[in-house]
């Protein structure tokens, strides 16, 4: 079987299953291949029921006794009965499955592998697995693999699927040079791919995930390299003068003083656009910096010079707000710029129109998202491209887009703030400005940590302030429960409710839990990144409007939405995300001149697992000072960490972490320097490395430069 073959040439995948695949992004057996797990569970040795004094998965063997019953609780049918051995006694519940009642009846012996937890003094075990004896010592010290599912998708589809294809991994070819694997200890591409799947002990893991991050790290690194050859200085046909015109126009208008941080980043750009040189430059501020106004300053001098200028944003909601607000300072202070909006969800015939005024120059300041990347969308004279939040793009999106002018001037806006060692490796080779003051009256945000015991008074806190006039964020971890797998929490066979699974907070019930919880005049809508693109606007608009009062989302908030009148953030489950995502996120509160407040509230019930989460979570009480936090939540990362705390807004990765591979993405430019450093030819050789790895072996790393 060839890797490029389509997923139904596997025996058993017909085309209904290929379809809960294809829910998935699994198209080819080359997708399922790199379809890694997210989590693994070791099976331990069997516990006298009296000895679980932790939660975790747990074995027992015992006799059911009194029978099984029934009930339903929510509409959900659930199953209940005891199991005691010699030291004692414990309740099982199974979720969702009535047609299994017959399985337990009084006095059957049997081994049960499920999820123990401890609650209010009492012990139980959820959604349990029937094992033989033999089918324990099969598993008994065996690694399971926890792969993500969805509402089509379950974990035993996935691994029945992978089991046959697995000898096909052989077909991924060797990139690297044979000195390089042996002496850095790496595992052959094929190997690593086989151990994520298959490993016989967290070492095979560790291993084959260090293989594998190197490689993202690797091309993601050979191709800035490439793409960035050259002198490092390029001669622009876009020799842009101010002479004091962007003050006088607009920056002198403004409501509000800039911070001296702001003013710098102004003058840098101003600079490079009248170098002579091509500007290359990364501005990087904190969330709440006012990174916005130094892109339009910066678009307004390519204007006022008669060239076109392009802010890129990633989202249509981001790019809607852009626009608005070029269109509101056209009118307020006589901006003489044309804006446009070109996204994916416009008419087709107000798209047409829209690339005609862009090939004709009638508009001369173009605000989009990646609809400004199609092949048919042409300008008259591109001077300046502004891509904000440039992290949400991959490298040859941004080049794209570059490549539609005449060696126009790059600006890339970023409000995560990258610790600088990780910095220097990553954008080397860019003028950096560093936004590190925020407006002079904004309140500094009041930050807490709390656990589940304090739910009633955040509510309480919620209503008082919407009725106050203000609006509240509540920041889930998944849109819906069978997102849990994506948190390493398993469901016996995906089917049912494991506790683990129901104390993840998740939009779709989460917004339906609060609705009955507060008073019913409290307006309230949910968002998600498995909406289309025009229910997102059309959620945020009503949002920014104050149509609505409480928002429960997930971080697809994070992106630069700018809402004054919101000043509670509250997020549930913090303990799942990295602390600068945390940062990123709390910046959708505080935008205005009102006090703003932000909420972690740990989901564990675990005392052990709550108190370690509060001890590293409290860094976002003492400081809002995203550089810490960023050192910090480098100095915290550890190996145990790569199943879960993804950090979003950086380059993205699907094994890699910057934080927690922080070392590894060090050696890995080291090796690069030293493999490009070796021969008069060693660029055309890593040219040579990159096709046979993406084009031969059609191994395609999801997209990190693409």
């Amino acid at each position: 079987m060839a890797l490029r073959d389509l997923i139904t040439s596997i025996k058993g995948v017909g085309p209904k299953t290929a379809e809960a695949f294809e829910s998935a992004g699994i198209r080819t057996v080359n997708d399922l291949l790199h379809y890694f797990p997210r989590n693994y569970i070791a099976v331990p040795n069997i516990s006298p029921i009296a000895d679980l004094s932790h939660d975790g998965r747990m074995v027992i063997k015992g006799t059911i006794r009194g029978g099984c019953s029934i009930f339903s609780n929510h509409g959900k049918t659930i199953l209940s009965f005891e199991v005691a051995d010699s030291s004692g006694s414990i309740r099982a519940y199974v979720f969702g499955m009535p047609y299994l009642r017959k399985n337990y009846y009084q006095g059957r012996k049997l081994i049960l592998y499920g999820n123990v937890t401890h609650k209010g003094g009492k012990t139980m075990m959820s959604q349990p697995k029937i094992l033989s004896e033999d089918e324990y010592e099969k598993l008994r010290g065996t690694m399971i693999p926890v792969y993500p599912v969805g509402s089509k998708l379950t974990g035993s589809m996935v691994s029945k699927a992978v089991g046959a294809v697995i000898g096909d991994a052989d077909e991924i070819r060797e990139y690297l040079p044979e000195d390089v694997v042996e002496r850095e200890q790496l595992l052959s591409i094929s190997d690593a791919i086989r151990r994520m799947h298959f490993p016989s002990s967290m070492e095979d893991v560790y291993a084959a995930r260090k293989r594998l991050a190197f490689d993202e790290f690797f091309l993601f690194l050979a191709k800035m390299k490439l793409l960035k050859k050259g002198p490092e200085k390029i001669k622009s046909s876009y020799v842009i003068s101010d002479n004091g015109v962007v003050e006088e126009k607009l920056l002198s208008k403004l409501p509000y003083e800039l911070t001296g941080a702001q003013r710098r980043a102004i003058a840098d750009i101003i600079r490079d656009m009248g170098s002579g040189y091509a500007a290359n430059r990364l501005v990087q501020g904190d969330v709440g910096s006012g990174k916005t106004i130094v892109a339009f300053a910066s678009a307004l001098l390519a204007t006022l010079s008669g060239y076109q200028a392009v802010i890129m944003a990633p989202t249509e909601v981001l790019a809607s707000q852009h626009y608005k607000d070029a269109l509101e300072m056209k009118e307020k202070y006589g901006l003489e710029w044309t804006p446009g909006l070109l996204s994916g969800s416009l008419k087709v015939s107000d798209k047409k129109s829209c690339k005609e005024k862009i090939a004709s120059g009638e508009i001369n300041l173009v605000i989009g998202t990646h609809a400004l990347l199609e092949d048919d969308v042409v300008f008259n004279d591109l001077a300046l491209v502004v891509t904000d939040e440039q992290h949400r793009f991959g490298v040859r999106q941004r080049m794209t887009i570059v490549g539609k002018g005449e060696v126009p001037h790059t600006v890339v806006m970023s409000a995560t703030p990258i610790p600088r060692t990780l910095g220097l490796i990553l954008y080397g080779d860019m003028d950096v400005s560093v936004i590190d003051e925020v407006p002079a009256k904004r309140l500094e945000k009041k930050n807490a940590v709390v656990d589940n015991g304090y739910r009633d008074k955040i509510y309480q806190m919620i209503v008082k302030h919407v009725r106050d006039g203000e609006q509240v964020y509540i920041i889930c971890p998944m849109v819906e429960r069978a997102d849990a797998a994506e948190f390493g929490l398993d469901e016996a066979e995906d089917e049912g409710d494991s506790d683990a699974a129901q104390a993840l907070a998740n939009v779709k019930d989460y917004s339906e839990k609060i609705r009955s919880i507060l008073p019913s005049d409290v307006r309230i809508d949910s968002l998600h990144g498995r909406m289309k693109p025009k229910e997102k606007n059309e959620v945020m608009e009503r949002f920014a409007a104050h149509e609505t009062d409480v928002l429960v989302s997930t971080t697809v908030v994070e992106v630069g939405v700018n809402v004054p009148n919101a000043t509670v953030m509250v997020v549930e489950n913090a303990e799942r995300f990295g602390l600068s995502q945390l940062h990123q996120l709390r910046g959708r509160v505080g935008r205005g001149d009102k006090q703003s407040y932000c909420i972690f509230v740990a989901g564990s019930e675990d005392k052990e697992v709550g108190k370690r989460t509060k001890e590293r979570l409290d860094i976002l009480k003492k400081t809002n000072d995203g550089f810490k936090i960023a050192e910090e939540d480098l100095k915290q990362r550890g190996p145990g960490d790569f199943f879960g705390l993804r950090q979003s807004g950086l380059p993205y990765f699907k094994i890699a972490d910057i934080y927690t591979d922080a070392e590894l993405l060090k050696k890995t430019g080291s090796i690069l320097e030293q493999i490009l450093a070796g021969s008069a030819d060693s660029l055309d050789r890593l040219k040579e490395a990159l096709r046979v790895k993406e084009n031969l072996s059609y191994v395609d790393f999801h997209g990190i430069c693409l």
